[in-house]
């Protein structure tokens, strides 16, 4: 079932706290082992995704009133978001000396994802927690409680630098939201 977090949890999530030079060498490190696979990973994250917050469907018309994850699994339009998502994730990463970069790319993704597709930027809270549980579990023998909390860092990261842009474009949380 799912689960919609509270006003205080978000604002919580709203600080993120600074990576240190070792982390970030270690999400870097991490990360290129994923991102050899990236495609699958990322098709496993979207439909653990879409299983777990059902809500989220509604903003893809290809897939939204699909049930079945295999089905999901198995639509063209699913694998090219899974590329683009995790290719997005990839800048982050390859980027993550330059906070300058890394910025202006989820400042990229906050403002289409407010202003084109009207998603509510809670989702990306959501996503991102998922998007580490699957590599928790894929890469479970790297995945250290040191590496956890890099990447811990990285999602509450992603999250403060997308709902910024949200603000900025003065997002507004419409009546007939799900959330």
């Amino acid at each position: 079932m799912e689960k919609v977090q509270g006003e205080m949890e978000i604002e919580r999530w709203e600080r993120s706290e600074e990576l240190s030079d070792a982390e970030k060498k270690v999400i870097q490190e991490t990360w290129s082992r994923v991102y050899t696979n990236c495609e699958d990973v990322g098709v496993s994250i979207l439909i653990r995704f879409f299983v777990k917050f059902p809500s989220a469907k509604q903003y893809f018309s290809q897939f939204k009133h699909m049930e079945d994850p295999l089905e999901m699994e198995r639509t063209p339009q699913l694998r090219k978001h899974a590329r683009r998502v995790m290719g997005a994730v990839n800048t982050v990463v390859e980027n993550i000396n330059d906070s300058e970069k890394v910025s202006s790319v989820l400042a990229l993704v906050g403002k289409a994802h407010a202003l084109k597709h009207k998603v509510e930027p809670v989702y990306f809270k959501f996503f991102t927690g998922v998007m580490l549980e699957v590599i928790a579990e894929e890469y479970a023998n790297e995945f250290t409680p040191e590496v956890q909390r890099a990447w811990t860092k990285v999602k509450s990261l992603i999250y403060t630098h997308v709902t910024a842009a949200y603000k900025e474009v003065g997002w507004v949380q419409y009546p007939n939201s799900t959330m």
